[in-house]
């Protein structure tokens, strides 16, 4: 029993981690202190630590010996390298979700977009970069296929730093996203897959010329 407890509590401590990275509060290549962390959850290490080790299975953190537990760097490359793969899995979901979404998905899209506006218009990075993980988790909601659905958050989660290496035109993301809701409000499942797949190309090629330009920031060198 006193097991099962541990791996419940375990759960809550991860759930509460993935929130706290969700809220950027570890910066790219921070450093973890999970006494530190133990402490303000008022738990013991042993839990904190066996949520850390499910962070470690997903690339969120890594484990560094004798040294200790650091928030993941992403490189240019890899970012370049995640984009290529979630082009390919999110125009696949947007196809799958062009024929199922329902229409309390595509008005909760919407207000979503809503949000991003007046978050853009405060250059509220942190919290336009939640409201941008709502707005295409609600197409993996829909697309229908759990196993996509799990590998475009996984890919999703990883890219989490993303915002912190970048400042792309947030106002032209969120145009974007208008194009994104209207070819799915169309239920044309091939126009949805093309304009997923050009709004990743965007976001390459957004990163080519950030790299191209000095403006990728290399953060938490380590």
């Amino acid at each position: 029993m006193a097991k099962l407890q541990r791996e419940k509590l375990s759960n809550q401590i991860y759930t509460v981690l993935k929130k706290m990275i969700a809220d950027h509060r570890f910066h790219p290549g921070a450093r973890l202190n999970i006494e530190s962390i133990a402490r303000e959850l008022d738990v013991s290490r042993t839990p904190v630590w066996e949520a850390v080790r499910r962070l470690e299975q997903e690339g969120l953190v890594e484990n560094i010996p004798n040294r200790g537990v650091f928030m993941s760097l992403l490189t240019a490359e890899q970012a370049l390298d995640l984009y290529a793969v979630r082009e390919v899995l999110e125009g696949m979901a947007a196809r799958l979700a062009a024929t199922r979404i329902d229409d309390s998905s595509l008005e909760k899209m919407a207000r979503c977009i809503d949000k991003q506006r007046e978050v853009v218009a405060v250059h509220d990075v942190v919290a336009y970069s939640k409201l941008d993980f709502e707005f295409h988790a609600t197409v993996y909601d829909a697309c229908g296929n759990e196993w996509l659905k799990e590998l475009l958050e996984t890919i999703k989660n990883k890219m989490r730093p993303l915002t912190m290496h970048m400042q792309p035109d947030f106002s032209e993301l969120v145009d974007q996203h208008v194009m994104l809701l209207r070819a799915l409000e169309g239920r044309n499942p091939e126009k949805a897959e093309r304009a997923f797949r050009r709004h990743n190309q965007y976001m390459m090629a957004q990163i080519r010329e950030d790299v191209d330009a000095g403006r990728w920031k290399q953060l938490g060198e380590r």
